[in-house]
Parts: C-alpha cells; structure tokens; sequence
C-alpha cells in the first residue's frame, strides 16, 4: 500500500470533501498539521466540522479555515486566542460544542479504539451535562459522553518510516495519536522520513497500521503562542 506522497496537495487529494468531519492534531500552536491546513485552504472545500484542541491563532493553523470560511462547526476545548473565532461564533456565523479538554482527548481515544460511549464526572451539574444522559454509580453522577470519529485526521510528527510508524517530538506529541486514531484516513506531516527499520520498535509512539498517507515537510514553521522573557538579576 502506497503511504509517501510528494507533496501535500497529492496527499489531500481525493480524500477531502465537502461537509466532511476533520480531527487535527496539537495543542495550541505545538505539534499542528500547519502544512496540510495550509493545503486545506488551498483545496477549497468547506463546510467542515472541525475537532480540535483550539482552533490556531488569527493568521495561523486552523485560524486560516476561519478567515477562509470554511469551517462551519467546532468540536474544541479552548478558542480564546482567536479573535477571528470569537467574531465567528458571537455572530451565529459558526456552531461551537465546547468540551473539557479529558474528555475531548477521552473521546478521540474512545473512537479510535471502537468505544462507542463512556462515563465521566467531569461537568456534572454544570452546562456540560445538558442534554446529555446521566447515570449514578456508587452513589455518584456520572454524564456519558460520545466517541468521536473523523471522516479524515490530520496529524503532525516528527519521524515516519515508510510504513508509518511514527515518533512524535516531546509534548508536540499532546493530541496527535488519538486524532490518528479516530480518523477514518489518517494523514500525517513529518519532518524526516527514515528506512523501515531505522525506528526501534521500543521507540514507536504510533503503529503504522493507524497512518494511511505520509508527506514529508522537512522545514516547517514553528510558531510560539506568547513569548515572554523572564528578566535576569544583574
């Protein structure tokens, strides 16, 4: 089964549709897929429900969908450093579903594994349960929240061998192997793609059995959120 691709486009290509459910890896600005939502934008389509952390910075990740207006609906955990998100959604232009940041990583795992249901304590008697079933364990309430499938993944490591086995740089590791895992196509951006072999199997954070294509960006653009600088005594 061919997985390398030569560029992002011909990876995207016949994959990506119209109204179709996207799950993209990182957390905040690290570990994102910046090169195939840069070929997403590209593409054109649209209409897309978008699982995800948070969504970018204004001019970065997925804020490029945002300004594009080609995101319709997110499934996230934090927005608050997208203006362009915030304009979106206080004017009815884009539907939100907020998740505490557990249970959205919980729901991603829980597709990729055939879970279809679990059982949480988080956001119990607060806004998150509305809607939703509850259940009492123990003498306990617990709300049951959804699996979450994708129709396509996009996901960001730093080393892929041919047959995708990957290994994810540190925390830029953070969402990236259960969005893989829930996607039905899995689409992976790697900085360095070695011989079948080259990875200790020990070393192997995502089996290639999850990955379906493979594009190599050797030099992407690593973006920090907020620099700060602590001042050093004299």
């Amino acid at each position: 089964m061919r997985k390398i691709y030569g560029d992002v486009a011909s990876a995207l290509e016949g994959v990506i549709a119209n109204g179709q459910t996207i799950a993209v890896g990182g957390f905040g600005l690290c570990g994102i897929p910046s090169a195939l939502i840069e070929g997403m934008r590209a593409s054109g389509v649209g209409d897309l429900t978008c699982i995800s952390n948070n969504a970018g910075v204004d001019d970065f990740g997925l804020g490029l969908l945002l300004q594009s207006r080609q995101i319709k609906r997110m499934i996230a955990s934090y927005v608050g450093e997208n203006k362009e998100f915030e304009r979106q959604y206080l004017s009815g232009e884009l539907e939100l579903e907020f998740n505490p940041q557990g249970t959205l990583a919980e729901r991603l795992r829980a597709g990729g594994a055939g879970i279809p249901a679990f059982f949480t304590r988080t956001g119990v008697g607060t806004v998150v349960e509305d809607g939703k079933e509850t259940r009492k364990f123990g003498g306990k309430s617990y709300v049951m929240e959804l699996a979450l499938h994708a129709d396509v993944s996009l996901v960001k490591a730093q080393r892929a061998d041919r047959s995708g086995n990957l290994v994810f740089a540190r925390t830029a590791r953070n969402f990236n192997p259960d969005v893989a895992m829930a996607g039905t196509v899995t689409i992976v951006e790697v900085e360095e793609l070695v011989a079948e072999g080259d990875i200790d199997p020990d070393d192997v954070h995502l089996p290639g059995i999850f990955v379906d294509r493979i594009v190599v960006v050797p030099n992407p653009e690593k973006r920090i959120e907020r620099k700060s600088f602590r001042s050093r005594p004299q």
